[in-house]
């Protein structure tokens, strides 16, 4: 028998502890040096936001590194956090600075499952240009009619207009105003997508179209594109691959 002796009140008392008693706390001992020391590798390790979360603010969650034409909206279904609430969190000031490789902090849904294979949205296909071209106003930007609700695009005379994404054609007139032949198409989780200035129509109300589908021409060197939430207008640079 082993004897350890510790001293409660200043009186010494001795407790008998057999050799096997002996090996268990050594091994419990052992164990919880290994947990420190690989907690205080994850923590010096982690991955940092693209930006500092806002001062005071404590919340649970993960990070996610942004992978190659990965986009806000595809991140935010694959967690099933608000894309608003993405950009809140993060600081996301300019909408052009995600890049692959970088991490954001995803707050967690804690009415969401935790492991993002599990979360991968079905039935939900990411966003294409509708044409690629020269930004001529952003979005948010002021212009001669306001504040830009999405964004203006430079293109080549000529240039064929395809749908961002799969859906139905739900609106289509042939002179809205400063909008000038305007067409709406209606899509999966209550998003809609309206493209204007456009030269030629090819599509009708009620005609399903599949993404990347030419549905208009554009012969005046200019397209207006907006992505719609309901009826509020959303950043289109946060759901178009770079």
């Amino acid at each position: 028998m082993v004897y350890i002796k510790h001293f409660p009140n200043h009186c010494e008392n001795r407790i008998r502890l057999s050799p096997k008693a002996i090996f268990l706390i050594a091994m419990l001992q052992a164990a919880c040096c290994m947990l420190q020391a690989s907690g205080c590798a994850t923590l010096e390790h982690a991955p940092r936001p693209i930006s500092p979360k806002p001062q005071g603010l404590s919340l649970p969650g993960m990070y996610h590194r942004v992978a190659k034409g990965q986009t806000l909206w595809r991140i935010s279904k694959i967690y099933g956090v608000e894309l608003d609430e993405i950009v809140r969190i993060n600081n996301i000031k300019d909408s052009t600075q995600i890049e692959a490789g970088q991490s954001i902090f995803i707050p967690v849904n804690l009415r969401a499952p935790q492991s993002p294979v599990a979360m991968q949205p079905l039935g939900l296909e990411d966003f294409v240009w509708p044409k690629k071209g020269k930004i001529i106003s952003g979005f948010g930007e002021k212009t001669n009619n306001g504040i830009n609700k999405g964004i203006t695009l430079g293109l080549d005379t000529g240039s064929n207009i395809v749908a961002s994404a799969s859906g139905t054609v739900v609106f289509s007139n042939e002179n809205l105003g400063d909008y000038g032949k305007t067409l709406i198409i209606s899509h999966n989780d209550g998003i809609m997508t309206l493209y204007s200035l456009l030269s030629h129509i090819l599509v009708k109300p009620g005609d399903y179209i599949n993404r990347g589908t030419p549905i208009a021409k554009c012969e005046n060197g200019l397209l207006h594109f907006e992505i719609r939430r309901g009826h509020i207008p959303q950043n289109p640079y946060y759901y178009l691959p770079r």
